[in-house]
């Protein structure tokens, strides 16, 4: 194989631009032409291809978001503009594709393969670490780590004024983000989408918490676990205690990707095209038990996310 492209799609994450800067620079090594399509698969369909070298990726590992552009397409899964894509990568002579991006990103990659016979390869890119194939994903690390920051000047609020915070981040269907913000800064309670739970529970433990003396606390809550600003008035309600709630949204989602984040990017970016260049079946990259692995579409659609109940228990028991 000698020129592929690469691809962003769906949201951003922090990393993207790091793992673009490894697909670039390893596939240049391997001799081979490498084309960067902007907007992801809204910028295949439009023919928006550009030739990418050594120095379009220069000053990039470090940045966050993706110097691509990425786009959400849904009109992708009509088999016809799957088609007007694949006539495009035809009409470029490009033989092979690299995507980064999350389940929706991957089921336009399979599209491409299935229906065109087209080689692509995944590389999952998105803060939610919702893929259950890779113990992790492209800017997760970052994001958790961003949070912790959002915890860390809370707290001051949170001491300063005797007050219960409840703070909101991203996790429609995935409580990673939560779970492990939560263990690594030290949060009262956790609720996330997969795991059952109560607020009055919360509420009446916050209440006896306040009559020990312990009058902050801090919950952490997944955006797909419930409403947070309901959560927050009926525990106010039941405790007594003042809840004052917080949403970051996006800022999780920006930001310089941390060394966790840049290692991942290279070795799934390297791998990546390695297998283009060996002729390999279409497939994803993942990292499992600290080693690279890859795994077929249907696999990865195929395989549900468990949140890890162990990291669960414990970031209760380290609560009380």
């Amino acid at each position: 194989m000698e020129r592929i492209a690469v691809l962003t799609s769906g949201g951003d994450a922090p990393g993207m631009n790091a793992a673009l800067r490894a697909v670039v620079r390893y596939a240049l090594n391997s001799r081979m032409d490498i084309y960067g399509i902007e907007r992801g698969y809204a910028g295949l369909i439009g023919g928006e291809l550009t030739r990418l070298n050594a120095r379009s990726v220069s000053d990039m590992i470090h940045k966050g978001g993706t110097f691509l552009k990425t786009a959400r397409c849904p009109e992708f899964k009509d088999i016809e503009v799957q088609r007007r894509a694949a006539e495009t990568l035809s009409a470029y002579g490009i033989e092979g594709l690299i995507v980064i991006g999350g389940d929706g990103t991957f089921r336009g990659a399979k599209d491409l393969s299935d229906n065109f016979g087209i080689k692509v390869i995944g590389i999952p890119g998105t803060i939610d670490n919702d893929m259950a194939y890779t113990d992790f994903t492209i800017g997760f690390d970052t994001a958790v780590n961003t949070v912790l920051w959002a915890i860390n000047n809370i707290r001051d609020t949170m001491r300063s004024h005797d007050r219960v915070s409840l703070l909101e981040v991203m996790g429609r269907h995935c409580g990673d983000i939560a779970l492990y913000a939560a263990l690594a800064g030290g949060a009262e309670y956790v609720i996330v989408p997969e795991i059952p739970y109560d607020v009055d529970e919360i509420a009446k433990s916050i209440k006896k918490s306040a009559l020990r003396g312990k009058i902050s606390n801090l919950i952490i809550l997944a955006e797909g676990a419930g409403n947070s600003a309901e959560i927050a008035k009926r525990v106010e309600e039941k405790s007594g205690s003042i809840v004052k709630m917080t949403n970051i949204g996006y800022i999780q989602r920006g930001g310089s990707p941390n060394m966790q984040d840049r290692i991942l990017a290279a070795k799934f970016g390297a791998k990546a095209v390695e297998l283009l260049k060996n002729d390999a079946e279409s497939c994803a990259v993942g990292i499992r038990d600290n080693k690279v692995i890859t795994a077929t579409f249907e696999e990865v659609a195929g395989a549900k996310k468990v949140i890890d109940k162990s990291l669960y228990e414990l970031a209760h028991i380290l609560s009380l």
